[in-house]
């Protein structure tokens, strides 16, 4: 299963907003508990967001809270996102819940 990064920068004044609408993303993604999902949503300093998943049978695109997420992204966003493949080189304890 490929994993993917997705990054953007967010506005100052949506920072908040954006990352509300990623916590329901989360919640919704608790409460259904899909099989093949691995999601991990890093917020930096600098408004950067950096979304790591797996989603091997394509779940998070159906979720009414991404679909959310999505709505109006443009007017939050200060660039466009850069989706990537990454590849994992190390991990050692790499995240603690937050």
């Amino acid at each position: 299963m490929s994993k993917k990064l997705v990054r953007y920068r967010v506005k100052p004044e949506k920072i908040e907003e954006n990352q509300r609408l990623i916590e329901g993303v989360f919640r919704e993604l608790h409460a259904k508990s899909p099989v093949n999902v691995r999601y991990l949503v890093i917020k930096l300093s600098d408004g950067t967001f950096c979304h790591l998943f797996e989603d091997g049978s394509r779940t998070i695109p159906t979720l009414d809270a991404f679909a959310a997420f999505r709505d109006g992204g443009e007017r939050r966003r200060l660039d466009e996102p850069q989706q990537l493949e990454v590849t994992v080189v190390g991990n050692y304890r790499t995240l603690v819940e937050a």
